[in-house]
C-alpha cells in the first residue's frame, strides 16, 4: 500500500492489515482491550460479528479458514477471553486449519504488574499454536500481523497468536493521557521525575515512526509434487490390481482448486474413500466413491495411498494396513510416519501430489473384480441400513430421521456435525453433495464446535443453507449461539437429534460398569430455547412429521430466519461398540 505509514494507530494498523489479507469478517466478544480494532475493522467494511462465548468466535474463525483457503480471524480480549479459546485453538492445531487468534492485554508498562486479567499469555497458548508474537511497539504491530498470516498457511497450515497490548492499538493522545497524572506533577520529587522520564520515554519509543507500509499476501500458487517420488507412485499404481485411495482433511487445504482434485480423482479410476472435510468431494453417486467397510477394502488391498491421512486410530493404529504396500502423502513429517511407516513416503502437499499422479499414472490395469467385491460389500451394508431404519422404536427411529433430512438436502447445503451418537449416524447415512459441504470437529472429536462452525460458513458463504447437526448433548455447548444466529442475520437450520441422553457413552459404560450415572438428560424443549433467541423452533416426535418439518425449516431458513428443529429420537444400538479409544 505504498510508503511508510506515519499517522495511524494500532487499531488502524491491524485493520487494514486484515483487509489486504482478505479478511472478510472478524468472529469476537467484545472487551476494552481489542475495541479499536473492532471499530477501526468495520469503517474498513470488514463484518463484525460477536458471539456469546469467546470458543465459539474461534470455531467460526477456524470454519471460515477451512472453505474459504485465507485464514479466519477471532479477536478476544485479555486474561479469560484469551484463556477461553484454548479447546478451539488446540481443535485447529489438530485439524491443521489456517487461524489467526488476536488476544489483547493490559498496557505495556503494567505487564506483571497485578492489572485487570493480566496473565502470562503466551506460555498459555504457545504448546497449541505453530507461531506466536508480542508487539512492543506499534512498528512491530503490521510485520507481526503480515508473519501471523504468512505462518498461519505456511507448510501444515494451523493456528496462530499475536497478542496486542491495549496501548498499542489506541490513539498516541489518548495513551499519552492516561499517564499524564504521572508525568505532568507540580513540582515533583526525585523519584516523580524519574518515573516520569521513564514513561515519557516509554511512550516515545512506543510510538516510534513511520510505520511500515502494508503488503497485500502473495499470490497462491499450484502446489508441485516431486517428480522422482510421483513416478515411483505411479509405477507401484499401475502394477496394483486392488488399489484403495483414502483422501483426508489435508487434501482440501485449496478450496479455489476443488475441481482440478475432483478430475485428478476420477483420473486416478481407483476405489476412493472420503473422510473429515474431504467428505462430498466427488458428489453423492460417483462411482468411484465408496462409504463402507473400509477396513476390508484395506485389508484386501495391494496397495493403499493415504493422501493427507495418518495411521492415527481411524485406521486402527496402522493394522488396517499392516499387510499392503501402502504410498503415504502428507505435509507433516509426524503424520506420515505415525504408527505405519509407508513403503513410499512424500513429504509434500498431498493435493498436488494426486494431480501429479493422475497425470503420470497409465491406469491400463483391469481391476473389474476389485470394484465388483467392494461394490457388493457396499450394497450389503446399504441394505442393512435400510433394515435397522424400519425397526420400530419409541419416537423417531435416528436412521430413519437421517433419511429423511437427506432427501431434504440441495445442491447448496453445507452440513456441519458437531459430535454425539446422532452425528455420527448421520455421518453413514447422509451424503453430502458437493466439494467443502461437511465440517466436522476432526481428529480432536471436539464437543460443542457446531455452532461457531455453522455461523463461520453461513458468514462466508452466505447462499449456502447450512444444516448444523447438533447431538442433544453437544447442543448445551453453545445453544445460545441462537441468539448470535439471529441479531446477525444467518439462517442456520440447526437439527438437534435429542435421544435424551449421552447415548455413544452410555451404551458402553451401562454395559461395561452397569451404571449409567451422568449419561442421563431429558428429552429438553430446545425448539422452545431458539424461539426464546429470536429463531423458529420446530418439535418433531412422529415419523408422519419428519417430511413437513424439514421442508418447513427450509422455507424458513430460505427466507433468512434461523430454525431449530429438535428432533425426538428413540434408542437405537446402531452404533453399539465404535466407541474409539
Amino acid at each position: 500500500m505504498g510508503g511508510g505509514q506515519s499517522e495511524m494507530d494500532g487499531g488502524t494498523q491491524v485493520a487494514q492489515v486484515l483487509a489486504a489479507q482478505g479478511v472478510e469478517q472478524i468472529f469476537t466478544l467484545c472487551g476494552g482491550h481489542i475495541s479499536p480494532i473492532l471499530v477501526e475493522s468495520k469503517k474498513l467494511g470488514i463484518r463484525i460479528i460477536d458471539t456469546r462465548h469467546e470458543v465459539n468466535a474461534v470455531f467460526a474463525a477456524d470454519a471460515t479458514g477451512r472453505v474459504t483457503g485465507v485464514p479466519g480471524v477471532a479477536a478476544v480480549t485479555a486474561g479469560p477471553g484469551v484463556s477461553n479459546t484454548i479447546t478451539a485453538v488446540k481443535n485447529a492445531q489438530l485439524a491443521q486449519s489456517p487461524l489467526v487468534v488476536i488476544g489483547g492485554a493490559t498496557a505495556t508498562m503494567l505487564r506483571g504488574r497485578g492489572s485487570l486479567q493480566d496473565i502470562d499469555q503466551l506460555a498459555m497458548i504457545r504448546p497449541h499454536v505453530k507461531w506466536s508474537a508480542r508487539p512492543n511497539t506499534q512498528r512491530e504491530v503490521i510485520p507481526a500481523l503480515e508473519e501471523a498470516f504468512r505462518q498461519a498457511k505456511r507448510g501444515v497450515p494451523g493456528p496462530v497468536f499475536v497478542e496486542l497490548a491495549v496501548d498499542l492499538l489506541y490513539d498516541e493522545s489518548i495513551v499519552r493521557s492516561w499517564y499524564a497524572v504521572k508525568t505532568e506533577i507540580e513540582d515533583p520529587n526525585l523519584i516523580e521525575k524519574i518515573t516520569a522520564g521513564y514513561i515519557r520515554w516509554h511512550l516515545d519509543r512506543l510510538f516510534s515512526k513511520p510505520y511500515p507500509a502494508i503488503s497485500a499476501p502473495p499470490s497462491r500458487s499450484a502446489p508441485e509434487a516431486p517428480g522422482g517420488l510421483v513416478g515411483r507412485a505411479a509405477k507401484l499404481l499401475d502394477g496394483a490390481k486392488r488399489p484403495v485411495l483414502v483422501i483426508g482433511s489435508q487434501v482440501m487445504l485449496h478450496p479455489d482448486r476443488a475441481q482440478e482434485l475432483v478430475d485428478a480423482v476420477t483420473r486416478l479410476g481407483i476405489p476412493t474413500y472420503l473422510s473429515g472435510m474431504a467428505r462430498g468431494l466427488l458428489g453423492v453417486a460417483h462411482p468411484l466413491q465408496f462409504r463402507h467397510k473400509r477396513r476390508n477394502a484395506l485389508k484386501g488391498s495391494d496397495l493403499v495411498i493415504l493422501a493427507g491421512v495418518p495411521a492415527d486410530f481411524r485406521l486402527d493404529y496402522g493394522a488396517h494396513v499392516n499387510r499392503t504396500t501402502v504410498i503415504g502423502v502428507n505435509l507433516s513429517k509426524e503424520d506420515l510416519t505415525k504408527n505405519r511407516r509407508p513403503d513410499l513416503a512424500a513429504l509434500t502437499d498431498p493435493h498436488g501430489f494426486l494431480v501429479a499422479l493422475s497425470n503420470a499414472s497409465g491406469g491400463s490395469v483391469a481391476r473389474d473384480a476389485w470394484f465388483e467385491t467392494l461394490r457388493g460389500r457396499e450394497s450389503a451394508r446399504e441394505q442393512e441400513i435400510l433394515q435397522m431404519g424400519e425397526v420400530e422404536v419409541d419416537h423417531l427411529n435416528p436412521l430413519r430421521f437421517c433419511q429423511a433430512l437427506e432427501r431434504h438436502l440441495t445442491a447448496d447445503s453445507v452440513l456441519i456435525g458437531d459430535g454425539g451418537d446422532f452425528v455420527a449416524t448421520a455421518s453413514y447415512i447422509v451424503s453430502p453433495p458437493t466439494p467443502y459441504s461437511w465440517l466436522d470437529p476432526g481428529v480432536f472429536g471436539t464437543l460443542g464446535v457446531g455452532a461457531g462452525f455453522a455461523m463461520g460458513v453461513q458468514a462466508a458463504r452466505p447462499d449456502a443453507l447450512v444444516w448444523l447437526l447438533y447431538g442433544d448433548g453437544a447442543a448445551g455447548m453453545s445453544l445460545m449461539e441462537m441468539d448470535t444466529f439471529a441479531r446477525h442475520g444467518l439462517p442456520v437450520i440447526a437439527v438437534v437429534g435429542n435421544d435424551a441422553g449421552w447415548t455413544q457413552i452410555t451404551r458402553d459404560q451401562a454395559e461395561i460398569l452397569g451404571d449409567d450415572v451422568a449419561t442421563v438428560l431429558t428429552y429438553m424443549d430446545y425448539h422452545t430455547v431458539a424461539e426464546g433467541c429470536g429463531c423458529h423452533g420446530i418439535r418433531v416426535d412422529r415419523e408422519d412429521q419428519m417430511d413437513a418439518a424439514l421442508a418447513e425449516a427450509v422455507e424458513v431458513a430460505r427466507g433468512g430466519k434461523p430454525v431449530l428443529i429438535n428432533a425426538i429420537l428413540g434408542k437405537s444400538d446402531f452404533r453399539k461398540g465404535s466407541l474409539s479409544m
